[in-house]
């Protein structure tokens, strides 16, 4: 008997813009009209786009003006609200198009069938610059998990929840490089401890040498962690 693997999230990008493309029957009433912001997440065995719970964070546009991003932070999928607008696709009905775009616009195109019929929906990436990947690599990565053509790694065990190592984990479920003031900052607020730096750069070094972070040195001198994903290459998310 085969057994069930859980889902476990690949990739996410922040602050992606949901928002219809083409004459999908029941669109605006299903997902609401307009152009959507919030956080797309990539699963073994779906797209989920959550723009429920947002948060703001205002980036400079050039050097007059700034754009609030809005994201969702997701750390647990069963803590996602299973309701519009938030949007749930299982991978094996989507077809996926990966589109560069214009002025360093990438976008990914959704379509799929189900019993409400016929939808597509396009998702463009906000967060630009100094990228590996973008979101429209995320098209060829989709079929390949879809089809079962794209291996994914088998992970090591996360450490216990209560260990400062398990804590690290649940604070980079996000996906994004964090460095280490910012780590221990997310731990303090998040489980009211008091911590010294060294002890949450030892943690995330032992987190790394168990391939459980990928650690990435920055030419400024400071290191940034990022959790691992089981798709490897260095991972997709913004």
């Amino acid at each position: 008997m085969s057994r069930v693997q859980p889902e476990v999230i690949l990739a996410q990008e922040q602050g992606a813009e949901m928002r219809g493309g083409g004459p999908a029957k029941g669109l605006k009433a299903e997902f609401g009209g307009g152009v959507k912001e919030g956080t797309l997440i990539l699963t073994n065995r779906r797209l989920i786009f959550v723009c429920t719970d947002d948060k703001g964070e205002e980036l400079p546009v050039g050097y007059f003006s700034d754009h609030l991003l809005l994201y969702s932070e997701v750390e647990d999928l069963d803590k996602v609200p299973d309701r519009a607008p938030n949007v749930f696709i299982p991978l094996a009905l989507v077809s996926v198009k990966g589109h560069k775009g214009e002025f360093g616009r990438p976008s990914l195109q959704v379509s799929w069938k189900d019993e409400a019929g016929t939808h597509e929906l396009v998702f463009t990436e906000t967060l630009t610059g100094r990228r590996r990947r973008n979101l429209n690599d995320w098209a060829s990565v989709i079929e390949g998990v879809r089809d079962g053509t794209r291996s994914l790694l088998s992970l090591p065990t996360l450490p216990s929840g209560d260990s400062l190592e398990g804590k690290v984990m649940h604070v980079l479920s996000d996906m994004q490089e964090k460095g280490v003031l910012e780590i221990e900052e997310s731990v303090e607020d998040e489980y009211k401890v008091d911590l010294d730096p060294d002890e949450v750069q030892a943690a995330c070094d032992r987190l790394a040498s168990q391939r459980l972070l990928i650690r990435l040195p920055d030419p400024s001198g400071d290191v940034f962690y990022r959790r691992a994903s089981a798709l490897g290459d260095g991972g997709f998310s913004s």
